[in-house]
């Protein structure tokens, strides 16, 4: 395991602290709810104390309970997936616009 201790802050100011690394886990030895990433993983800040690391659009893999820890995984979302839902945000836009259904 990564002796790194990190920090993580989303784009609403909240700061998960004292994380540890596993892998791509991240590991917090207080409860981690789900909903905490709902609409705040653009952008996330992540810094290991001396690097910062800002990541312009993430997304939450999974949240899960080990030994009484949470362990996390966050993603960076690639451009290619940002693509594909702007467009089919746009068509649908387009097709509630025309009255057509999808």
């Amino acid at each position: 395991m990564d002796e790194k201790t990190y920090r993580i802050t989303l784009a609403d100011g909240t700061v998960l602290d004292n994380l540890t690394m596993n892998g791509n886990n991240f590991i917090s030895e207080e409860a981690v709810d789900a909903s905490i990433f709902d609409g705040t993983c653009s952008p996330v800040i992540i810094s290991d104390g001396t690097n910062e690391e800002i990541h312009e659009n993430m997304d939450l893999v999974q949240v899960t309970t080990v030994n009484e820890k949470s362990w996390f995984v966050l993603r960076d979302i690639p451009q290619k997936e940002l693509e594909q839902a702007k467009l089919k945000s746009d068509v649908e836009y387009i097709a509630m616009m025309c009255d057509v259904e999808l």
